[in-house]
Order: structure tokens, then C-alpha cells, then sequence
């Protein structure tokens, strides 16, 4: 066993977030964490690491056993370029690269100075670090950061800084790797390569994540849930099933309970009625006795706190009529997605492009031939039409960003150039757009007000009750109306960006990744609207699951390449 970990409670302020988490990880073990977004995964993973020590409990780690992380935060890269930043942090590389390297030039004849050499190289050797330098050059190009070695780390984009980060774990040979949403920023070719490493590491690997595709590599997933760890053997497929059967029992116990605490409170006043009307002082007692111990049955039965139910609705479609009603009854809040589900006769055309060809910098004409521009793609063709679904498929820089910002925002001096052919939009189109980044001029702005600003900004009716409606809808409570967009978190500023791409009823959504920082109930409520939706979906994702989710519609489905496959 490589960890043992018991927290018997982790708080902030008065409220207690975890109370009874017990987690055990053994060697070589795969390891999935779940659970609703806010819920403390990654406060669980600051635990796990040291950086946070503010708890109750213990952690053991098996004795020489080497940990990995990503980072939670990257305001401390400095100046490093990429090549450093993974280097330097690799376990052991540092001190022994420094000793190899250094120690020849002043150890002379000193014998033990000549010892402590030898023991470096051997060690150096024995962790295939001579040629580790060209191994991670070579291994940017998978996680499209090719010759971005030399770039500084403060030049690159979070989600840039997060896939070097990866690089790093998959070099780090560590006993235990903790890996926070290592996906949420890959393509198709970095996330296979990232799979390919994780199933083939001697190493433990616990790994947070919504990614569908990589819970069902692992050999057990653990869900955060009301403040406990719940232990599933298996992958995803086999969690969806244990936790049907599972929360179906807990749902039963938990209606016995309350059917209980009804039958305690019609017993307490009848009590209570007989020792008044009674006479006899035994009698009295008896009553009495009777009252006091049902009362104290109720108050405990009555700090029972209503679990978190949730099934995936394939499993809700297969439960008995009972055990289905009590579902509808109990089951954990979740997001309320509303698209428009009219149905629209006209098939007419929202976006479409010919031999389209896109780029940035201006086209010059030289005896070589155009130069002086950086040609993304051309000869690009699609038709998006109304109740239609285009994937645009591609490697991250292979251009489908750019084509989003030309198809959004067409007259932007941060939006391609158009080469050749054309982007021809319908002038009565109305889009929503769902991106992973925030545009900044919400950064500063509450929750509430930005919501109200989103409305606002469309000349659309925002009254204050409706503005509490929407935030409700989308499971954010009053204590996060003030609180500022950058200080949300992943989960609850994919939800914010939910709310902005639906305000003003599109027929034409444009998702980017919508998947990424949503979790397990979030995506098949997601997933579930956009089946019923009767516009045109526009969507970039490398979510094997999500992508099958759409090509199972009844919708024209396309897929779009960009680049070379």
C-alpha cells in the first residue's frame, strides 16, 4: 500500500466540508475521484499533498515513496521556460543533475567527493535521465506544445501551463501520481497518449475527473459525497451500476426513516394526551417515559441529513415502479438546462462556408509565392442547417478556435483572416456561445451582476426574481450571488457560461469542450437537452462519450476535420 489516509474533518470557518473520509491507494492502483462540483476534491488533493495541513485525521505514506502532483495554481513559475519547469521539478532530477555536473569540476582526488560522483551517475543512470531532455522536447508535439521548450511559462495559457504540467507527471516515475482534470485541455492525440501512460505505469495514479474516457480505465473510483468517500470497485461502467443498486437501498432506508419519524410524531402526542388525561400517578409515569423516549428517538432520527441520491438515467429507466417513485422523490438537485424544443419546419442554412481558407497576417504576393501569413486551413466546406449538428474535429492549433471567432465575432481585429471563400451566416441567426474561458471584463464582476449584465447587455427583461430563478436553476446559492466570477470555481463558471449561452433563446449553439469542468449529473443533463433541442448544435469536443451522446440523435450529424488526423 502506497497511501493511508483517514481525515476525520476538514472545515472552513464553521462549515465542515469533510468528516469521515478514509482513502487507500495500493501500488500500482488506478483510482478515479468523483464527485459534484464544490464538493472539495481538490481541497482533498491539497490535503493529500502537504500544502494544506488544516485538518483532522491522518496520511501516511509508504516510507520512500515518491509523490507527483499538478499544481493547483501557476502565479509562481517566474521565468522559467517549459523545458525547466518540467525538469526541475522532476523528483531527484535536480539534485542529481547538479551533482554530475558539478562535483567533476572540484572534487579532484578526494575520494569521497570521487564516491558521491559515482553514486550520482549510477543513480542518474539507473533513472534513464541522460537522454530525458529529448524525450520531453519530442513529447510536447503530443500535447500540441511543439518548440515551446524555450517559451516562458508566464507566456502560456492556463490550459497550456496544465498540459506541461502533465508532461511533467508522465516523466515524474513517481510511486503516486495526484492528477487534477489533466483532460480538460486535450485533444484527441494528447489525451490517448496521456490513457496510454496511465495504464502502463508501474506507478499508483488517483486521478480527479469527469472525463468519461478516463474513468473507465481505472481499477476503482472513490466519490466525495456529503462530506464521505464512497468506494466503487471497478470502472465507470461498473460504478454506474453499483451505485444504482447502492442508492436504491440507501433511498429505502432513508424513506423507512422518515415513514419512522411520522409514526414517532403521532406516537409523542398521543403520549402526551394519555399522561395528561391519566389519574393514576404509575400510569403518569408510564406515559411520560413513553414520550420521553420517542421524543429522543425523534431528535435523533430528525439529525439524519437527506443524503445525496443520484442515478444515471439509463439505471432510472430500469427501476422497479417503487423504487422509481421514491427516486423522483428524493433525488439530488440537479442542474435545469431549458432549450427550445419547437419543432421548425424550415431547413434553411445558419452558417456556412466554401472553400474556405483562414489565417492570420496579411497575404503577399512574392516570386515564391504568398507568404507573409500563417495558413491555418483551406478548402474548408461545410452547411450547417437548422436541426443539424457539425463536429469540428482536430488537433488543438489545427484552427477550429479561429474558426469560431470568425464565424462570432467576423469584424475583430483578433479574428482570422479569410483567405479564400466564405463564411455565409444567416442574418436572422441567433447564437449562443459556450467557451472554457471567461471573456476578462466579468473577472471583477459579482455572480449576480454579471448574470444581470449578460441579460442587460441583449435588451433582455431581468427582473430580480427572475435573476434568483436563473441562479437557483443552475444550483448556485446566496452565499455565491457576491461572490466575483474569478473566484469561482471551474464547475460553477461552466455553469455561469450555461446561463450566458442560453439567455437569449439561440437557434444555433456553438459549444467549446462544454463538457470539461461540468460534473457526472451536470453532463447528462446537458447531454439530455441537447437532444431535445430543435436548432443547429456547432461543437468542438474530445469527449468520446458526449460525441457518441450526439451522434445518437435524430439529427443530420456531420463531422467536420480540420488539419491533418
Amino acid at each position: 500500500m502506497v497511501l493511508n489516509a483517514e481525515i476525520t474533518e476538514k472545515s472552513f470557518g464553521s462549515k465542515v466540508l469533510m468528516s469521515n473520509i478514509r482513502l487507500n491507494v495500493d501500488d500500482g492502483e488506478k483510482i478515479g475521484v468523483i464527485g459534484r462540483n464544490g464538493i472539495g476534491k481538490s481541497t482533498l488533493f491539497g490535503l493529500l499533498t502537504g500544502a494544506d495541513k488544516d485538518f483532522s485525521g491522518e496520511i501516511i505514506y509508504r516510507r520512500g515513496a515518491v509523490l507527483a502532483s499538478t499544481q493547483q495554481e501557476y502565479s509562481d513559475v517566474g521565468e522559467q521556460n517549459v523545458l525547466e519547469f518540467i525538469l526541475n521539478d522532476l523528483p531527484e532530477y535536480s539534485q542529481l543533475h547538479h551533482l554530475i555536473t558539478e562535483l567533476p569540476l572540484t572534487m579532484g582526488d578526494d575520494l569521497a567527493q570521487i564516491e558521491k560522483y559515482s553514486d550520482a551517475l549510477e543513480r542518474f543512470q539507473q533513472k534513464n535521465f541522460h537522454f530525458i531532455e529529448e524525450k520531453i522536447i519530442g513529447e510536447l508535439a503530443n500535447f500540441s506544445l511543439a518548440g515551446f521548450e524555450s517559451k516562458k511559462m508566464n507566456q502560456l495559457s492556463g490550459g497550456q501551463k496544465r498540459l506541461a504540467d502533465t508532461i511533467k507527471i508522465i516523466y515524474s516515475q513517481a510511486d503516486l501520481a495526484l492528477v487534477d482534470e489533466p483532460t480538460n485541455f486535450m485533444d484527441y492525440a494528447a489525451k490517448d497518449r496521456f490513457l496510454d501512460w496511465m495504464k502502463s505505469t508501474k506507478g499508483a495514479v488517483l486521478v480527479i475527473t469527469h472525463d468519461r474516457d478516463v474513468l473507465k480505465q481505472v481499477d476503482k473510483i472513490i466519490e466525495l459525497r456529503d462530506g464521505e468517500t464512497v468506494a466503487f470497485s471497478g470502472n465507470y461502467d461498473a460504478y454506474l451500476k453499483q451505485n444504482a443498486f447502492s442508492t436504491t437501498n440507501k433511498m429505502s432506508d432513508y424513506e423507512s426513516i422518515q415513514r419512522r419519524i411520522v409514526n414517532l410524531r403521532q406516537k409523542t402526542r398521543e403520549y402526551q394526551r394519555m399522561k395528561e388525561r391519566a389519574r393514576d400517578p404509575g400510569t403518569i409515569q408510564r406515559f411520560k417515559r413513553l414520550e420521553n423516549n420517542a421524543r429522543a428517538e425523534l431528535s435523533q432520527l430528525e439529525g439524519v441529513k437527506k443524503p445525496t441520491f443520484w442515478i444515471d438515467k439509463e439505471h432510472v429507466e430500469n427501476l422497479d415502479y417503487k423504487a422509481a417513485k421514491s427516486y423522483e422523490k428524493f433525488k439530488a438537485r440537479n442542474v435545469k438546462i431549458s432549450v427550445d424544443n419547437s419543432t421548425e419546419k424550415s431547413r434553411r442554412s445558419l452558417v456556412r462556408s466554401e472553400k474556405l481558407a483562414l489565417g492570420y497576417g496579411e497575404l503577399v504576393d512574392t516570386i515564391e509565392g504568398k507568404n507573409g501569413a500563417k495558413m491555418l486551413f483551406e478548402n474548408l466546406n461545410f452547411d450547417l442547417k437548422v436541426g443539424g449538428i457539425i463536429e469540428l474535429h482536430g488537433r488543438n492549433g489545427a484552427g477550429k478556435s479561429s474558426l469560431i471567432k470568425a464565424i462570432l465575432h467576423p469584424d475583430s481585429p483578433a479574428s482570422p483572416s479569410i483567405y479564400n471563400g466564405e463564411i455565409q451566416i444567416d442574418p436572422n441567426v441567433v447564437i449562443g456561445e459556450y467557451t472554457q474561458e471567461i471573456t476578462p471584463e466579468f473577472f471583477k464582476t459579482s455572480l449576480k451582476a454579471a448574470v444581470e449584465k449578460v441579460y442587460l447587455d441583449q435588451n433582455l427583461e431581468i427582473s430580480e426574481t427572475k435573476l434568483r430563478q436563473i441562479l437557483h436553476q443552475y444550483l448556485f446559492n446566496e452565499g455565491d450571488f457576491d461572490l466575483p466570477i474569478a473566484r469561482l470555481s471551474g464547475g460553477q463558471k461552466a455553469r455561469f457560461q450555461l446561463i450566458k449561452m442560453l439567455s437569449s433563446d439561440p437557434n444555433l449553439l456553438i459549444l467549446d469542450e462544454p463538457t470539461s469542468h461540468l460534473d457526472l449529473p451536470s453532463i447528462e443533463e446537458l447531454e439530455s437537452a441537447l437532444k431535445k433541442y430543435s436548432g443547429a448544435v456547432f461543437f468542438v469536443s474530445h469527449d468520446e462519450y458526449f460525441r457518441q451522446a450526439m451522434k445518437k440523435t435524430d439529427k443530420d450529424y456531420r463531422v467536420v476535420e480540420i488539419g491533418e488526423r
